[in-house]
């Protein structure tokens, strides 16, 4: 039986184990906390609680244990450049270090591109980014490749529960970006847990594949189709440009390489995961 780590259970980690789990592989989970370890107890797998980040507890956690794949799915909790060294690079370099014979899986994100005209861009595209966060990312991917690992770049992740833009629009406070409305490009919870399972099956190793739903909107497209939903009026327009949690950029995310691969989304728009999954569930967005 093929056997897989998930380091990092968080609300992509733990639906990608689960996918692992039905696929017939045996699957360990590590989470940051014993807290968050405990409140997924129920999960038909276990999970411990392991910081990546310490060398010592990683080596330790994983003694006779042999994985054929290791997903690397944690979350930085909003944390700054040094927590995103600890957590992204330094994890990266544990869990290679620990695991040599496993293909590592790294989640890194899109905002690894400044790019800034609404251009399309793939994963041949420059990766520059000025954020220091993302320059990180960036230290952090390029380590994994050397070691034979597999970098997936997931654009902004919503689904059931969780979706920024919805929770603004509900509550009042959403805004139109005056800035000449920049793309905004997102991959919904499910398909980004069904892109890691595919890429850990198909063992497409040293490359990088975009994780994104390949279908930009910008925000005021996104506001309009709820604003018809709902039957509300648009959010008002930003006084000045806003400021973006992935950076100030522009782009358009192309997941063409992973849907050559075989990745199908099943929510490729944003009106489908919003019709077919995030409003049928609006009670646990907390709106």
């Amino acid at each position: 039986m093929a056997r897989i780590l998930m380091a990092g259970c968080g609300y992509v980690g733990a639906a990608t184990a689960q996918l692992f789990h039905e696929q017939g592989w045996e699957v360990e989970g590590w989470t940051s906390s014993r807290q968050s370890a405990e409140s997924l107890a129920h999960l038909p797998f276990p999970v411990r609680a392991v910081d990546i980040a310490d060398a010592g507890a990683v080596a330790g956690a994983a003694h006779l244990v042999d994985f054929d794949v290791v997903i690397q799915s944690v979350s930085s909790r909003g944390g700054g450049v040094e927590d995103y060294r600890r957590i992204y690079f330094e994890g990266a370099r544990n869990l290679t270090t620990t695991f040599p014979q496993a293909l590592l899986v790294f989640t890194s994100s899109t905002s690894v591109y400044a790019q800034k005209n609404g251009e399309w861009v793939t994963e041949q595209s420059p990766a520059e980014p000025e954020r220091a966060t993302s320059r990180v990312l960036r230290e952090a991917e390029e380590l994994v490749l050397t070691r034979g690992g597999i970098v997936a770049r997931l654009a902004g992740i919503y689904g059931p529960g969780r979706s920024a833009l919805l929770r603004k629009f509900l509550a009042g406070t959403a805004v139109l970006d005056r800035s000449g409305a920049p793309f905004i490009n997102q991959v919904h919870r499910d398909d980004a847990a069904s892109a890691l399972l595919l890429l850990g099956q198909q063992q497409l190793a040293s490359r990088i594949f975009n994780v994104s739903d390949n279908h930009p909107r910008t925000d005021h497209d996104c506001y309009t189709w709820l604003a018809t939903h709902f039957q509300r009026p648009l959010p008002p327009c930003s006084a000045a440009p806003l400021e973006r949690k992935r950076g100030n950029t522009n782009k358009r995310v192309s997941s063409e390489q992973l849907h050559a691969a075989g990745w199908q989304p099943r929510y490729p728009t944003f009106e489908t995961a919003m019709r077919d999954s995030i409003l049928p569930n609006l009670e646990q967005l907390g709106a």
